[in-house]
């Protein structure tokens, strides 16, 4: 049993590396923000090691930018917007689409956001 459990182990953390690299790629965005607002347009996740990737949304002619990770099935992005900055946390789906929430520092709100991929 022992045995079994280390080469069900060793599997996974195999596998990792490769989940990693799914997330890179293109992405429609549809979110809402604070106010329950909606908002659409792209992302573009560039991967630049096994566990760390770069990521530029495109959301109403505003460019953000930011570095990400992913850790099994979650998804997380700090970026810069309009001076300020920023965190979101995505579920990643079994069909590649991602589910999260989104702040900037010193708001209230907290917005939403799915990245299905293009």
């Amino acid at each position: 049993m022992m045995r079994r459990t280390a080469v069900i182990a060793a599997g996974l953390a195999l596998a990792f590396p490769a989940a990693a690299q799914q997330v890179g790629g293109g992405y429609v965005v549809q979110g809402t923000g604070f106010d329950g607002g909606a908002y659409s347009g792209e992302a573009q996740i560039t991967l630049t090691s096994d566990v760390t990737c770069e990521i530029v949304w495109n959301t109403g002619g505003q460019i953000s930018e930011g570095i990400c990770m992913r850790s099994g099935n979650t998804f997380a992005a700090a970026y810069v917007l309009g001076g300020r900055a920023g965190m979101v946390i995505y579920t990643v789906n079994g069909d590649g689409s991602m589910q999260g929430s989104w702040t900037v520092a010193g708001s209230n709100g907290v917005g939403t956001e799915t990245l299905y991929p293009n």
